[in-house]
């Protein structure tokens, strides 16, 4: 229903409410026991916008962000953006009795709350309601992301174990800049990236990729920086520059090391998620990126996780190690630029088809679209 709309060329509407493990405000419980510490792992997985996530009178302590073990830093709060996740360690330590776990939108003209309920076992009563943030706080949520750092003491998996990848000693072989944009094609709104809003094709990229079907998708139609127009340099914005409509691919090689800038000259916060890769969120700021500003970047510890956000007007940088062979999907968080062209495909490629660089199509895969009367190719060990 809601594509529909899109499809008619119509806006959504502004969300009802904020729900929680799928239910509405003060209607998911969580039972804890005194002196005992838990663990929250909290996922955004609404359609738009960021959350922030607090436990009333309790601090946290952020211990993981998308599978990477951070310095154990304690808040009161955190922001949690569209397809983020992360967790928390909390003890129930305070008086007993009922506490609120507050959820709120964050940089949306309207703010929406909602509340689970955290109860001490055996307990009555409630302590009132919870403390409210200012909505629209950037810079109280932009330092509390720089904060976010990999723990170079933790064991765990790849990219960073015990601090043996020094990512910021690696020459850079490229830099990428991506710049998202609003505007009209064939007088509907269409997201893009670089002036490029993306089109689904009639066969899976991969399929046409794997088998070589020419015709299916556009190599090098995402050019890697943007234009004037489209970087906000003209009247601000960044939205209103024409869009183009393509099944855009951009090409990489394979073992490359990348930086990769995310430039936001609109009014709304993005979210962004790259497919098969953890990456290094080096810096990010209010303003416009320059070069000038890696002078800033982390090389260090900074945090490695697969989904970034992007401040109003600002940027973030990211570095990736590419070293995962595939067709990989870099998309907004926001579902609806997402379906309406804010996204495209990053063909990770080597020209071998070795196991040791990429697993075969699965015998089950569905050959359908153009691929539907390929056979299997053969693999090399």
């Amino acid at each position: 229903a809601l594509q529909a709309m899109l499809d008619d060329g119509k806006l959504l509407p502004s969300p009802d409410a904020i729900l929680i493990n799928g239910k509405g405000p003060g209607r998911a419980n969580f039972t804890v026991e005194q002196g005992k510490t838990y663990r929250l792992r909290v996922s955004n997985v609404g359609l738009r916008s960021t959350l922030n996530f607090m436990i009333q009178d309790h601090n946290v302590t952020l211990v993981e962000v998308e599978g990477t073990h951070t310095v154990q830093n304690t808040y009161t709060s955190l922001d949690v953006h569209a397809g983020q996740s992360l967790s928390v360690l909390f003890t129930a330590d305070r008086p007993a009795g009922g506490y609120h776990i507050a959820v709120s939108s964050r940089f949306t003209n309207q703010t929406l709350n909602s509340t689970a309920v955290l109860r001490y076992a055996g307990s009555t009563g409630f302590s009132g309601p919870p403390r409210a943030l200012n909505q629209s706080d950037v810079d109280f949520s932009l330092n509390q992301a720089r904060s976010i750092r990999t723990n170079l003491t933790a064991s765990g998996p790849r990219p960073n174990p015990q601090g043996s990848y020094h990512y910021g000693s690696i020459n850079v072989s490229r830099t990428i800049r991506l710049a998202n944009s609003a505007g009209q094609v064939g007088g509907k709104p269409r997201y893009g990236v670089n002036g490029v809003s993306y089109v689904d094709a009639d066969t899976p990229l991969k399929l046409a990729d794997y088998y070589n079907i020419s015709g299916v998708y556009r190599m090098g139609a995402i050019p890697d920086a943007p234009a004037a127009s489209h970087s906000g340099t003209q009247n601000g914005t960044g939205a209103d520059a024409a869009l183009k409509n393509a099944t855009a691919v951009m090409d990489s090689d394979h073992r490359s090391f990348v930086e990769v800038v995310f430039e936001n000259s609109e009014d709304s916060l993005q979210s962004w998620h790259l497919d098969g890769y953890s990456v290094f969120v080096a810096g990010m700021d209010k303003g416009a990126w320059s070069e000038q500003s890696r002078k800033g970047y982390n090389l260090v510890d900074a945090v490695t996780r697969c989904t970034v956000q992007v401040y109003p007007r600002g940027w973030t940088a990211i570095f990736i190690a590419l070293d995962n062979v595939g067709m990989w999907n870099v998309r907004s968080e926001d579902w609806v630029r997402r379906y309406l062209g804010q996204q495209f495909y990053l063909r990770v490629y080597t020209p071998t088809h070795s196991v040791r660089d990429e697993l075969p199509v699965p015998t089950n895969a569905i050959l359908c679209g153009r691929a539907a009367n390929k056979s299997r190719l053969p693999v090399s060990q």
